[in-house]
């Protein structure tokens, strides 16, 4: 298997660094390919503009997708760019590494994701979800928080954190075609004793030898939904963040089937 990480932080001595190298001392122990993407260290550049495109399609409106489908057609994108594409297309899994910040992702890395899943690339047309371009990939999301689990439960004040991931689990890795598995979340490592910080990196290890018999996360298939892409009447919604309010479901039903099922 090959794999990519993609680690956003700006220590590299932080507990997410150490996540980092245990991810990369785990699959190479275990006869994997891992090449790392460590986008502070590169100098990544995360604002997607009109410097990417030498040679513009429409050089009197800047429409981005537009442009990016253009770039990738007539390979002209930027070489940073297309560095990192490479590493995607040859990756069977790709682990986003990074710290949690304002309930996301650091801009580093919403940049590379912006300037790298061009259009063209990794969507298109009728490419999406059941048929993304990276159907048959697997994808992780390895982060450290600043606060406990509890603040991440159904009733904890953050709300779950797959609700809080969901625009990132769905909205950008299921949407291009990737199979989703669970996140690893190290809670506020910089607050905890170093033997729950050796406990950390012994659990994420051991779900990194575990990874190809773990349960990608439910998504429902694109057969679920309408002409309108809205969950067909019938379909009771099981992501945890969806419900059907054609069937009488509510956010709260669907919300404690999901838990139950946790």
């Amino acid at each position: 298997m090959k794999a990519l990480i993609v680690y956003a932080h700006p220590e590299q001595a932080s507990f997410n660094a150490a996540l980092k190298n245990t991810a990369v001392e785990t699959l190479t122990g275990l006869g994997h390919d891992v090449v790392v993407s460590d986008l502070y260290a590169m100098g990544w550049s995360p604002v997607l503009s009109a410097a990417d495109f030498a040679d513009r399609e429409n050089a009197e409106f800047l429409d981005l997708s537009r442009e990016q489908e253009h770039a990738f057609a007539q390979n002209t994108q930027s070489a940073d760019v297309v560095r990192e594409q490479q590493k995607v297309a040859e990756a069977d899994l790709v682990l986003f590494h990074f710290p949690v910040w304002w309930f996301s992702m650091p801009s580093i890395l919403k940049g590379w994701c912006d300037r790298v899943f061009s259009r063209g690339f990794a969507y298109a047309a009728g490419r999406k979800y059941d048929s993304g371009l990276f159907k048959g990939k697997k994808a992780m999301l390895c982060l450290t928080t600043g606060t406990a689990s509890t603040l991440y439960e159904p009733n904890g004040i953050d709300g779950d954190l797959l609700h809080v991931l969901w625009p990132i689990h769905n909205g950008l890795l299921a949407y291009t075609g990737f199979s989703v598995l669970p996140p690893f979340a190290a809670w506020m490592p910089g607050r905890v004793t170093a033997e729950d910080r050796v406990a950390y990196l012994a659990g994420f290890a051991e779900r990194l030898k575990t990874l190809d018999s773990a349960e990608p996360l439910f998504m429902h298939p694109w057969s679920d939904y309408d002409e309108t892409q809205r969950l067909k009447p019938g379909v009771e919604a099981k992501s945890g963040v969806q419900w059907n309010p054609l069937i009488g479901q509510s956010f709260v039903q669907s919300a404690n089937a999901f838990a139950k099922k946790r």
